[in-house]
């Protein structure tokens, strides 16, 4: 049975479109212990200042962080925000080049401030907004709808991203829709707080949340499934998302009966960017040939992900996969097969954390193994054992073993806190256990020279570290079995 952890194990690049409203998230942190000497006001003592991209440019960076190259298609004024802007997209990897500039209008930004009181907390003292929300001129709308369509070839898939500051037009958004139906790609609206939905006619997928769905619809007292039925007829489009906070989602999929994709509790719930995040992962859920259900599950993880953190940030993929992985399986659970590892130790590198492999047999595990494991351990911050099936143990180490079978070795290894990871494996060297974990550093315990293990010259060509850990004196495995039988 194929799971959804298997299909987006194998989600690839994709180019995306993204059109919509881009904004510059800007905060201001200082100090906040006096009031104002003439109003009975906070004063702000700025100290530093960070900037993020926000609006449609949070949902490019989502877009990024899931293995998209963006294409961005936006209005940005002529003033300095605009350029740190373009330089929080860069970062991420993000084309800037469609982002057209208009002299008459300033790049929207949302500055925050956030002031200590008596060195405590930092809290959010005011917002203030830098933005127009009046529709584009002509000229520049014409722009736009020009740079759309000449973008288009080579697209996967569309995101059209709205926050009703003028830029998402009607004449842009019916624009985008016919030139991505011309090319045969799928175009996703994030829609804007509004009544009227028609400009958004005939695009393939909407995903309102619940509030967005009421104003839309006038249907406050309605269901959830009314109201994406309503949106359906309205808009004519394949599927509608509505998306309901800590219930889950709604799936409405043309022909299909409805289904509600749950999602689970978190201990911090900011749903800051959660629709950001939603759109630009049912994006590459559907770039990649996900049906409608697994795109929404895909992307139902990834917003927990997202409101179980304060403010805003672009979900990494390997973070995904290994959310869908824990919802499968606990992770206290050590044992992992080689996709299950893999999805593992992606989180583990995008963390900068150094990865040792050891591999053994490990049958009647004795004070002399835990240290050795132990060394280990602390050559690095995750540590991988590969673990001989029984088979190869009879082979190396002759009739009567291993003592205990593979399911008992492994679950001891499992207990010692020094072990990240446990995995068998049924060849008898480990060139295909390296090739599969590509270790920082692989590790065996000895008192010979890296030079004499059978995989040096595997670990040399592959750029992995080789390094033998000092031979521990005492009874090996094999001196306990026999002191047994002879007992």
């Amino acid at each position: 049975m194929t799971t959804l952890l298997d299909k987006v194990a194998g989600l690839s690049s994709f180019r995306a479109m993204l059109v919509g409203d881009f904004m510059l998230d800007e905060i201001v942190h200082g100090d906040a212990g006096r009031l104002s000497p003439d109003a009975p006001v906070p004063v702000l003592k700025a100290e530093h200042e960070e900037r993020s991209a926000g609006g449609a440019a949070h949902v490019a960076r989502c877009l990024a962080s899931l293995g998209g190259e963006v294409v961005c298609c936006g209005v940005v004024g002529n003033d300095q925000a605009a350029s740190h802007l373009r330089d929080c997209l860069k970062e991420s990897g993000v084309d800037t080049e469609g982002l057209l500039e208009d002299a008459s209008r300033p790049t929207t930004v949302k500055r925050s401030l956030v002031g200590l009181a008596q060195h405590r907390h930092p809290q959010k003292m005011f917002r203030l907004d830098i933005e127009s929300s009046s529709p584009l001129d002509s000229d520049i709308e014409q722009s736009l709808k020009s740079l759309i369509e000449s973008k288009m070839d080579g697209i996967d898939v569309v995101c059209l991203e709205d926050y009703n500051k003028g830029v998402c037009t009607p004449v842009i958004c019916q624009a985008t829709i016919a030139a991505a139906r011309a090319a045969g790609v799928e175009v996703i609206v994030d829609p804007a707080l509004l009544e009227d939905y028609s400009k958004y006619h005939s695009a393939t997928s909407i995903t309102p949340n619940r509030t967005e769905a009421e104003l839309a619809t006038g249907g406050e007292s309605s269901s959830p499934v009314d109201m994406a039925s309503a949106l359906s007829s309205q808009l004519e489009c394949d599927a509608v998302v509505l998306t309901l906070d800590k219930d889950g989602a709604l799936l409405l999929a043309k022909g299909e009966s409805p289904a509600v994709i749950p999602t689970e509790a978190q201990a911090v719930y900011d749903v800051t960017g959660a629709g950001d995040v939603v759109i630009a992962a049912i994006a590459a859920a559907r770039a990649n040939r996900l049906d409608w259900v697994d795109a929404t599950r895909f992307a139902n993880v990834a917003a927990g992900l997202e409101v179980a953190c304060f403010g805003t940030r672009a979900i990494p993929l390997a973070e995904i996969q290994r959310e869908i992985l824990r919802r499968q399986k606990p992770l206290t659970d050590k044992i992992r097969s080689d996709e299950e590892l893999a999805v593992e130790l992606a989180v583990h590198r995008q963390a900068g954390h150094r990865i040792v492999l050891t591999n053994g047999c490990f049958d009647v595990i004795h004070a002399g193994h835990v240290g050795y494991l132990r060394d280990a351990k602390n050559q690095g911050d995750v540590l991988v054992v590969g673990v001989n099936v029984d088979e190869q143990v009879a082979l190396m180490k002759g009739q009567g073993r291993p003592v205990y079978g593979l399911d008992d070795r492994m679950a001891i290894l499992s207990e010692l806190a020094c072990v990240d990871y446990v995995i068998p494996f049924e060849e008898p060297t480990s060139h295909r256990l390296i090739e599969s974990v590509m270790p920082d550093l692989f590790v065996k315990g000895g008192d010979y020279a890296p030079e004499e293990i059978n995989e040096h010259a595997l670990v040399k060509q592959l750029g992995i570290e080789c390094r033998v850990l000092v031979h521990r004196p005492g009874l090996g495995s094999s001196d306990v079995v026999d002191h047994l039988r002879r007992s």
